[in-house]
């Protein structure tokens, strides 16, 4: 059974992992874009972040573990490319929201893979609270993908 926990606590770090990477993200987009907008919803997408990972955090101290505070090699790489190509773009709205979204890609991804790799270990409640922050993740990603389309190639 401890091993179970276990297994349940790492997959549920995965998600508090990906939540990490979206504000340390977000907050890098937000200092590259000069656009008003853009900045609110960055501060959006950070605060459905930062509600999922109070949740999953909740939920790991129950399981008796330890929300961790790291981001995942993906992430570091997508801030590091999100950074360059800022730079490079001169705050190019469409290139920023496009990198934005290939973070979004992942993090729907992570969720994806939770639901379906760990739904043996995951309680009802578990599943549930992971379903739901899925679909918010999923409708952040949409919102941006929506603005990314809409964007005018600078």
């Amino acid at each position: 059974m401890e091993n179970n926990n276990q297994m349940t606590i790492d997959a549920l770090n995965s998600l508090v992992e990906i939540n990490n990477d979206r504000i340390e993200g977000y907050q890098t987009a937000a200092k590259e874009s000069e656009d008003r907008d853009l900045k609110n919803l960055f501060g959006q997408l950070i605060q459905t972040s930062q509600k999922c990972k109070q949740e999953l955090s909740a939920e790991i101290v129950s399981l008796g573990g330890t929300p961790t505070e790291e981001t995942m090699i993906t992430g570091k790489f997508f801030r590091v490319w999100m950074d360059v190509k800022a730079a490079l773009t001169g705050n190019n709205r469409r290139l920023i929201l496009e990198s934005c979204e290939f973070g979004e890609d992942k993090a729907v991804a992570t969720y994806d893979s939770a639901l379906k790799n760990a739904m043996g270990r995951l309680n009802s409640n578990q599943q549930s609270m992971i379903s739901e922050q899925r679909a918010l993740i999923k409708a952040d990603h949409d919102q941006v993908k929506r603005l990314r389309d809409s964007a005018v190639n600078a």
